[in-house]
This record gives C-alpha cells, structure tokens and sequence, in this order.
C-alpha cells in the first residue's frame, strides 16, 4: 500500500487530499494543528481506518523531527500547510513580525520537514515531494504588486523547491512546486472559480503524473508549466 503525508489536512486543500488519496487506497498520514478546528478530519478518521492523524504545528522542529522518527515509511510527502498572513498590507504597511510568521510557515517549515522526511521516503520505488506553492510567487506573474509578505514567501519556497530538486535528483527523488489554483477557501475566498475537490484532483494528477525529469518544476493543477 502507498503512503502518503499530508500538512495542513484539517480544511480546504488539504481536507480534499486527503479524502481523494483514502479514496486511490492509500494510506495517509494527515496533521492538524488544533482539535477545534479539525472535527472534519477527526471525524473522518473515524469511518477509514487507513487514515492516520498527528497533531503538529509544523515550526515545532523538535516535533516534527519527533514524529518523523516514528512513522513508517513513505512514497510521498505533501508539504501544505501554508499562511496568508494580513491581508491589505501593500507598500508602507507590512508588519514585519506578520512577515517573519509568513516566511517561516511558508519557507523555512517546509525545508525542515523534508529535512526530517527524507529517510523515510529513500526505500520508495518512486519517491516524491510536493510543495503546494502559489502563481503568486511567480516573479514573472507579478504584474499587479502588492502582497508582499505572501508573495516573498512563496517565492522563496520555490527556491527552496529548485534548490531540493537539484539535491535530491541524484538520488532518485521528485520534487515539485505546484500552484493549486484560485481555490475557494478561507484564505481564496468564495470568489475563487475552484472548489477544494477540482484543485485536489488536478494536483494528484500532476504528481502522479510525474517524474524525476520534472523534478525542479513549478506547475499548476492543470498541469500547465509555470515560469518563476
């Protein structure tokens, strides 16, 4: 059976990964950082036995490291949790403590849970990262400004991604940035012209789909290739 783990698993993104792998019969392995807002994961739990819940806030290092020592191995390793941080905060109003919280879920955490992982996916058959990254991270996307702390955090992830994938290709394992689409969650809003479910089943196709000679890419849950 395929192993897969999931950050962030408790709503929106995450939630529909999670349901789609239990549904493709794989075991997933999800983490939520709170009890009160993961009943929908809980109670999912509840009716597949194939899922495994870990409370984790994922810039607890010694955590992350901690649980990692005890699981299993793994085919795939999801890195999705992510913060918006403030919204409206354009030029003269970043808020450089808010900056410092987005960067780091956004960059530094996902760098120190493949730093974790890792071992855990090298048995794998065909091992792989993906990072849920953002179109907004682009360089060459930006064309409107703004959003400064979300923006430089997601750009930076996907250096991180570039810089992993050129790490890791020699020996054998895939690593993706993917853009999940406008997606309609609490951080996409209900204007978003995607539900969780379309992104969900689109980036599992990306992934699937993939292989080392992707690895490095940035590429969106349709599949078209996106610039930095």
């Amino acid at each position: 059976m395929n192993r897969v783990f999931i950050t962030g698993a408790n709503r929106g993104i995450g939630l529909s990964l999670t349901q789609q792998y239990l549904n493709l019969g794989w075991h997933v392995h999800a983490t939520y950082r709170s009890i009160e807002s993961s009943q929908a994961l809980i109670d999912l739990a509840e009716h597949h036995s194939n899922l495994s819940c870990h409370q984790l806030d994922i810039t607890d290092y010694p955590s992350v490291q901690a649980l990692a020592s005890q699981l299993p191995n793994l085919d795939l390793l999801i890195s999705n949790a992510g913060y918006y941080g403030p919204k409206n905060y354009g030029f003269g109003h970043t808020d450089v403590d808010e900056w410092r919280k987005v960067f780091e879920i956004n960059a530094i955490a996902p760098q120190k849970l493949v730093e974790a992982f890792y071992p855990l996916l090298e048995k794998s058959s065909q091992p792989k990262i993906a990072c849920i990254s953002s179109k907004v991270g682009s360089m060459t996307e930006n064309t409107a400004g703004g959003g400064y702390l979300y923006r430089s955090s997601k750009a930076a992830l996907n250096s991180v991604v570039k810089s992993l994938s050129n790490d890791l290709k020699p020996v054998g394992v895939t690593v993706l940035a993917l853009h999940p689409g406008w997606v309609q969650t609490d951080m996409g809003g209900s204007n978003a012209p995607i539900d969780t479910k379309t992104s969900a089943i689109g980036l599992i196709e990306v992934i699937k789909r993939s292989d080392i000679e992707q690895s490095g890419h940035f590429i969106s849950y349709d599949g078209t290739q996106l610039p930095w």
